[in-house]
């Protein structure tokens, strides 16, 4: 039984946050307001929403640029509704006019108000809303008021709209952006309208599935998950202007046992305006299946808008079997838990996607890229890291076996290979992935930084500004690229690069300590001594920092404590810790020793041996360079 309804508010989803303030406002006069932000999880959507409006004594509808575009037709449809019960009151919220049929009631301009309830305008509103509430009007102009910007009717001409909810021709007018960034855009995350928090994870797959299928045209330049998702919350405006990108898709994501209902909109990152947009209305059936042809057809029809043909977007290394890509989302919604169960319930979900689809080709590409992880971040001996390894190498070589076309098949196996200290393997492997269709941020990163270890600095830092770019606010991207200027020598562009991710995450300790070691390669001790007191004491990075410190100041006693610091958390897991400190002690012999017994362990940490700056006291140390040459054997 649905409660009583005053007031129903009408309104595209992408214009939510423009009518929170109305909501409340409306709702501090006394009237019973619902709009579609109090579904709740668990209820059809699609009959809460026709009880609701069929009820409503007042149905306002806001007319905006985006609600009387080509993705409106689901406001136009409530407006009509509204118009043959008698009970429609139109506002706008921007220059917009009605559709062409929706003008005879004047529509209440509610540009620029910001929740002043003594507004003129929201005043006039109010009334116009009480007197329907009440019966004492139906239908009519509402009352008039003395300001001057509420508009006249305007007539437009061609307001027919053509709206299509499958696959197939679609009709919209295009406007081609200008300007030397327009190719670059960023897919905001997808909001999630169904009123219940567990589809979370399949509103941000649909928004992935278009970044997947839009940076596998090799066309555009398509920012990144991590800087995306950063600056969910925010206008398209502000988006754009923080990922540095003349383009922004956003959208929303309705689903029930029954329906998927699914709109996306291109909006010019300069004015805001609506380039293009579209809504699906479709059985749910095969939903991730349909998720795929969404994304594909929402990217050709970017790339038109763009005027770039993204025709037949390749598919590479997905698969056909809905429940098991289900599983490969819900693993990817879980990325932020970077504990050690966190990576083996992704493994296990990915198992799951495998199992039900053998030749699933992301899942097992992705699934080594979370078992080496694990390898290198929580095996508890050398021997339960290699058997880890081994595990990861299997499953990401079968899935270039399955799509050697793969962009992350390749990459991953790079980043493993690098890891085992292969480094001519991992670049040639890095290489691969970087040239082909798909190539994200985390591969020229990665690639980025194995070019700094191999000494090919230039190579390094252009790689490292074209991940940054496609992935701005990614602090890991970050403070990677201070450790790159870092291997270069480039102290002070190393401390500007450590100042910008910090900037974004203020706690970032890869960025903190970078900071902390180039200060004091550039003798500003006292300075680096602060910034390392602002990370763990137990952190390794800051106990190599005050070992170098201590050996730089003299204090051979203090950096030998540092060393056994480390070794009390981290073990034979650290030997190539020890050797930075040994060596700015002048201990050549001790440090050979750690660097052998890291070599013999596969120390990842033994890839940086040829650049790092903390082991030049024994650069000339031919014993080094036996071991440097091991390593690009």
């Amino acid at each position: 039984m649905i409660g009583a309804t005053d007031v129903f508010v009408s309104y595209k989803a992408q214009d939510r946050a423009r009518l929170v303030q109305l909501v409340e406002a409306l709702e501090a006069e006394g009237f019973a307001v619902w709009w579609d932000a109090k579904i709740a999880g668990g209820t059809n959507w699609q009959e809460d929403i026709e009880a609701h409006l069929e009820s409503a004594r007042c149905v306002i509808v806001a007319w905006s640029k985006r609600s009387v575009g080509q993705g409106g037709h689901f406001v136009r449809d409530e407006a009509r509704r509204a118009q043959q019960r008698g009970s429609y009151l139109p506002i706008r919220l921007d220059d917009a006019e009605p559709p062409l049929g929706f003008g005879e009631i004047q529509a209440i301009s509610l540009k620029g108000w910001h929740g002043d309830r003594s507004d003129a305008r929201f005043r006039a509103l109010a009334d116009a809303a009480h007197r329907r509430v009440t019966g004492e009007i139906s239908d009519s102009r509402p009352a008039p008021h003395k300001r001057s910007d509420v508009s006249r009717r305007v007539m437009i001409a061609g307001g027919g709209v053509l709206a299509v909810a499958g696959a197939g021709g679609v009709g919209w007018f295009l406007f081609r952006p200008a300007g030397a960034r327009a190719n670059t855009l960023a897919v905001l995350p997808f909001a999630n309208l169904s009123g219940d928090p567990s589809q979370d994870y399949f509103a941000d797959g649909i928004a992935e599935e278009l970044r997947n299928a839009l940076a596998a045209s090799g066309a555009l330049q398509v920012v990144a998950r991590t800087s995306s998702e950063a600056l969910r919350n925010v206008d398209a405006i502000t988006a754009a202007r923080r990922l540095h990108v003349e383009n922004v898709v956003t959208g929303s994501v309705r689903r029930s046992s029954s329906k998927v209902r699914i709109s996306a909109e291109l909006v010019d990152g300069t004015d805001g305006l609506e380039r293009w947009s579209q809504s699906f209305d479709r059985p749910v059936g095969d939903v991730l299946q349909i998720q795929s042809d969404i994304a594909t057809e929402v990217a050709q029809a970017l790339g038109n808008e763009l005027g770039t043909s993204l025709q037949n977007l390749p598919v590479i290394g997905g698969t056909k079997n809905p429940a098991a890509q289900d599983y490969l989302l819900r693993a990817r919604a879980t990325e932020g838990d970077d504990s050690a169960v966190g990576m083996q319930q992704r493994v296990a979900l990915l198992e799951q996607a495998i199992q039900l689809d053998p030749n699933y080709a992301e899942a097992h590409a992705r699934k080594g890229l979370y078992q080496d992880l694990w390898a290198n971040s929580f095996a508890k001996s050398y021997v339960e890291k290699d058997r880890a390894e081994a595990e990861a190498i299997r499953s990401v070589q079968r899935a270039i076996a399955i799509a050697p076309s793969m962009s992350l098949g390749h990459g991953a196996l790079g980043l493993i290979y690098s890891n085992q200290l292969l480094m001519n393997r991992s670049l040639e492997e890095l290489h691969k992935a970087a040239d082909l269709p798909g190539a994200d941020a985390t591969t020229l990163t990665t690639l980025a930084f194995v070019s700094s270890q191999a000494g090919r600095q230039r190579e390094a830092e252009i790689l490292s500004d074209q991940g940054i770019k496609l992935d701005p606010l990614n602090p890991t991207a970050g403070w990677l690229q201070s450790w790159i200027f870092f291997f270069g020598r480039r102290y002070r562009t190393s401390i500007d690069a450590s100042r910008r991710t910090l900037a974004i995450a203020p706690n970032n300790i890869g960025a903190r300590s970078f900071l902390a070691w180039s200060l004091l390669m550039l003798g500003k001790t006292n300075e680096a001594v602060s910034e390392l007191q602002k990370v763990p004491a137990d952190n390794y990075r800051r106990l190599v920092g005050e070992g170098v410190i201590a050996a730089r100041s003299g204090r051979k006693a203090d950096a030998l404590d540092a060393i056994r610091a480390i070794r009390r958390n981290l073990g034979d897991a650290a030997n190539y810790q020890y050797a930075e400190i040994y060596a700015q002690l002048g201990m050549t012999d001790q440090a050979i020793q750690a660097l052998d017994e890291a070599w013999s362990k596969r120390d990842s940490g033994l890839g940086s041996v040829r650049v790092d700056p903390f082991l030049d006291p024994i650069r000339t140390d031919p014993r080094l360079a036996k071991i440097s040459a091991r390593l690009f054997a």
